[in-house]
């Protein structure tokens, strides 16, 4: 497999490359993604990747089979797991799977996703990460068979080994990075190749593209006009969504409850203003739906860590 710009898709561009690594740029309405791409094996790639955009396309169709690990480090981004079923990748989590179906559009529902991805060409393995060390035993084509049954995608929470083997694996030295990398790669298959699997593989809560495109409106609803408040009743009422399962949803999306999403992003908006504009405190707060300036500034504190005026004040 060669990786190109014209092999990820129309909407990402190549910036720059050496004989150490390539970047890719991704630019999409929402914002932009940086890919920063590492050849370590014949056919293995080590892809850095920083996304600030709420949803973007992919037009990647590989033409080869496909081994992929994913990590997120930050954010969070929603996989459409099988047409209409939509499961959510969070901070700490790998998601394994073959990209056979990943020519789609994805969401990122905090605005930003970190993370890296792992891609073994499975028809170079003979000449590349196998044959590194004469005892490294993992079979690669089994290995995705165990994990991507009927071409799926196994999900799971780092635990404290996996969590070590991937904190490894950012913000390393560019002098040591691929070979450091490649030590640390065979290390997370062998852990992989040990790893007792559910039977169907490791579940994760879905969630029907039904439920989840009244939860995005609800946001897009509350966001437009931040001076107004809806209660979680009316907006179950409003969007015919049971307020228990409408919870379970927004959580399952957001990780985080409606409330705080809410907090944060009145915050965020605030903050914004603060530092871009000359207005009074008193009217950022009635444009983020705080006519009480005591409580916003209180608000914005818990969030900040500052005040508002403080948030203001330029630093020394």
């Amino acid at each position: 497999m060669e990786i190109e710009a014209g092999n990820l898709g129309d909407n990402i561009q190549l910036i720059c490359t050496d004989e150490n690594c390539s970047v890719f740029q991704m630019k999409e309405e929402s914002g932009e993604g940086l890919m920063t791409m590492y050849t370590l094996f014949p056919g293995c790639y080590i892809a850095y990747n920083d996304y600030h955009m709420s949803c973007c396309h992919s037009g990647f169709q590989p033409k080869t089979d496909l081994f992929c690990i994913d990590h997120c480090r930050e954010g969070r981004i929603e996989w459409e797991r099988s047409p209409g079923r939509y499961v959510y990748v969070s901070s700490g989590d790998i998601q394994v799977d073959c990209r056979q179906a990943h020519a789609k559009d994805f969401f990122f529902p905090l605005n930003h996703y970190h993370g890296l991805g792992i891609y073994v060409d499975l028809n170079y393995t003979d000449n590349g990460v196998l044959h590194m060390m004469d005892d490294f035993s993992v079979d690669l084509k089994q290995l995705a068979q165990k994990l991507c049954l009927k071409n799926s995608c196994f999900i799971m929470r780092s635990g404290q080994q996996i969590d070590r083997i991937f904190s490894e694996l950012y913000d390393l030295p560019e002098h040591v990075r691929k070979p450091y990398c490649k030590i640390k790669i065979m290390e997370l298959l062998m852990f992989l190749q040990n790893l007792d699997v559910p039977a169907g593989g490791e579940e994760r809560p879905y969630f029907y593209k039904t439920q989840v495109d009244k939860i995005k409106s609800m946001v897009e609803l509350q966001v437009s006009d931040l001076t107004k408040w809806y209660t979680q009743e009316e907006l179950s009422k409003s969007f015919a969504f049971p307020i228990t399962g409408m919870k379970r949803c927004f959580k399952g999306i957001y990780g985080c409850t409606m409330a705080e999403y809410m907090k944060n992003y009145r915050m965020n908006a605030a903050a914004e203003m603060i530092r871009t504009t000359k207005l009074p405190i008193i009217e950022i707060a009635a444009a983020v739906g705080y006519e009480n300036p005591g409580k916003f500034s209180g608000v914005f504190r818990a969030c900040k860590g500052v005040t508002p005026t403080q948030y203001r004040k330029p630093a020394d």
